[in-house]
């Protein structure tokens, strides 16, 4: 059964000053971050940026080399089992109880929460044709992606964790999946860390945009905002230069000695118009993840 919560104000995640290395190879640099109470966040990176390493120090499942993660504030290294009841989780590979049966999985995990929606797990299972009785290992990809999506959902967590929770899905599952996304979320006021490569995906659900690059969360915004307020120059790079530096823009990629660059309008106030001299354009989700994570 669902029940309110209470924001108190105090952010649900925080980050700081996060470091993890392989060896000599810096995956987060000294990393800080932070999520209020119901936000939604989707997580952008080029493969091997480290997003799954960020999320698995999140949630206390590696240890970090430098840094501090808190979780409903407590230390997400050791989270009592309340605290670990408000977190839902989809791990990018699945880690699912082959042997079992469906019915017996969500079973043994109804036990470690006492929040546990089973009309919603019920009607999940009959909506995404989940065999109940029938081995896990002889469900395809895509129903077992289905149903580590309905153990995470099942217990209406407060924080919900997702990392390529859609990978395997066709367009049709990873739609519905979406859908009850948002229903969670507009229901519940849930905190959602949502990592995925599909950016039309991502479009459709999430709030804010963080682009991880370099170690670091090179930007975060409300994803409206961010297409709003940013643009693609063209130009002869001096008159690029004079533009930007005359309407008070932020670069986002790098003024090379020739080509288009995007820029973020600081503050509040309309993008400057096109001149003579200088094209302005709008830009997509695409364009900026380019840009943010070279």
């Amino acid at each position: 059964m669902s029940s309110t919560r209470i924001d108190t104000g105090t952010p649900c995640v925080s980050l700081q000053g996060l470091r993890v290395a392989f060896g000599r190879q810096t995956v987060l640099d000294g990393l800080d971050w932070a999520l209020p109470v119901g936000q939604v966040v989707g997580l952008l990176g080029r493969n091997g940026a480290g997003k799954t390493t960020l999320i698995e120090t999140l949630l206390g499942l590696r240890d970090a080399d430098a840094g501090r993660v808190v979780l409903f504030g407590q230390s997400a290294l050791a989270l009592d089992d309340d605290a670990r009841a408000r977190i839902g989780y989809v791990p990018q590979r699945s880690d699912l109880f082959e042997w079992m049966t469906a019915d017996q999985l969500l079973a043994y995990f109804r036990s470690f929460y006492p929040r546990w929606n089973t009309a919603k797990v019920d009607g999940l299972l009959s909506r995404w044709d989940i065999a109940r009785d029938k081995p896990i290992a002889k469900l395809s990809g895509g129903q077992q992606q289905r149903l580590s999506i309905i153990r995470a959902l099942a217990h209406e967590p407060e924080l919900l964790v997702l990392d390529e929770p859609v990978s395997s899905l066709d367009p049709a599952g990873r739609r519905d999946f979406l859908r009850e996304l948002v229903d969670q979320v507009v229901d519940l006021r849930t905190t959602v860390v949502f990592s995925t490569h599909i950016l039309s995906d991502l479009e459709r659900v999430a709030l804010d945009v963080a682009f991880l690059s370099g170690g670091n969360i090179a930007l975060h915004a409300t994803l409206d905002d961010l297409l709003e307020s940013s643009v693609r120059l063209a130009g002869a790079p001096a008159d690029v230069q004079g533009f930007v530096s005359e309407h008070q823009l932020d670069a986002i990629t790098r003024q090379g000695a020739a080509g288009p660059i995007i820029v973020r309008r600081r503050g509040a106030g309309g993008v400057p118009a096109t001149t003579p001299a200088v094209t302005v354009e709008p830009v997509t989700l695409e364009d900026l993840f380019m840009a943010l994570t070279e």
